[in-house]
């Protein structure tokens, strides 16, 4: 979780089959939501983010029986800090896809895919939101011209306008709502603190569901993760006062980190510490490094920095030294 916490928490709330019916029914229209046979819903394999964009785009694909057929329902949770300008155009390559892939298991018609965008960006969905937003000139100013240019929309569940009270008052379990709650606040410390307040309640709800002390450490775990400038006895004080129960979850989530802080300090030290010993050795036998090997050296891992000790006792060049790894 600690490369990717957003993507982490978004999935452990939502790749459970009710949490995400419960957020499509609140989410999709009314005419969707009663056409569609709900205990039919189905998880999935597979993400279509491009490698490059995992960083920023997290997804989940869901099947399910609808009036007239089955359809697919996208869940795509954008965790920049702003809206993506190209998100439309994104979201049909997503779209192509699924499409490419169920065409090459069944014959006959495709399904519908019905796109959510969960955006928790600090100012709000600022983006476009439908396809043809993306044109200029405008499909619909020229006659006849937008029948030849894709149409539809995103539907986006914009974490930014949504109030305490909207999300309390949705249809869902504790742990999916606090989910939302943290993704929508705990970038932000004042704001985290003062609404803890108003979410305590539901961790304590959450801890007494099947599973329930799981899913509460995933939740402190982010917020330890993600909230900037957040002191462990401000944040001890705060979850005592607003959720006692959980305050020994709390507690061995902070351990945790404070573990793999000193753990992780003691691995790069020892790195350093190497690459600093290559490099004198490096300089001795060959004179000035080229900016570009320091570079590389100051980026490698434990593993690099063995080989090239072993390589640099007998190499004759530097190009010996760090050719590549077999």
């Amino acid at each position: 979780m600690t490369n990717k916490p957003h993507d982490a928490v978004f999935k452990a709330a939502f790749d459970h089959l009710e949490h995400a019916a419960d957020l499509f029914r609140s989410v999709l229209p009314a005419s969707i939501v009663a056409s569609i046979a709900w205990p039919s819903l189905a998880r999935e394999a597979g993400s279509f983010v491009d490698v490059e964009l995992a960083d920023r785009h997290s997804d989940l694909l869901f099947s399910v029986d609808m009036q007239g057929g089955r359809a697919f329902l996208y869940l795509l949770l954008e965790h920049q800090s702003a809206s993506d300008p190209d998100m439309p155009l994104r979201m049909l390559v997503y779209q192509v896809r699924i499409w490419e892939r169920h065409r090459k298991q069944h014959a006959g018609p495709l399904p519908p895919i019905v796109p959510v965008v969960v955006s928790h960006a600090p100012g709000g969905w600022t983006a476009p939101r439908s396809f043809q937003e993306l044109f200029a000139p405008a499909p619909a100013t020229i006659p006849e011209l937008a029948s030849f240019v894709p149409s539809f929309e995103l539907l986006i569940e914009d974490l930014a306008n949504v109030t305490n009270e909207d999300l309390k008052g949705r249809a869902l379990a504790a742990f999916p709502k606090l989910a939302l709650w943290l993704l929508r606040d705990a970038r932000n410390r004042e704001q985290l603190l003062r609404n803890l307040a108003v979410w305590g309640f539901a961790f304590g709800e959450a801890l007494h569901t099947p599973r329930g002390m799981e899913s509460v450490r995933v939740l402190l775990r982010y917020i330890a993760l993600i909230t900037n400038d957040l002191h462990l006895a401000e944040f001890r004080a705060k979850i005592l006062e607003a959720a006692p129960e959980v305050e020994q979850a709390a507690m061995t989530i902070a351990e945790q980190l404070i573990a793999e802080g000193r753990a992780k300090g003691r691995v790069e030290g020892r790195v350093e510490g190497r690459v600093e010993g290559l490099t004198r050795q490096l300089a001795c036998k060959f004179g000035a490094l080229p900016p570009e090997i320091l570079t590389r050296m100051a980026g490698a891992d434990a593993a690099e920095v063995d080989v090239w000790l072993e390589r640099v006792l007998f190499a004759a060049t530097l190009d010996d030294v760090f050719a590549p790894l077999q």
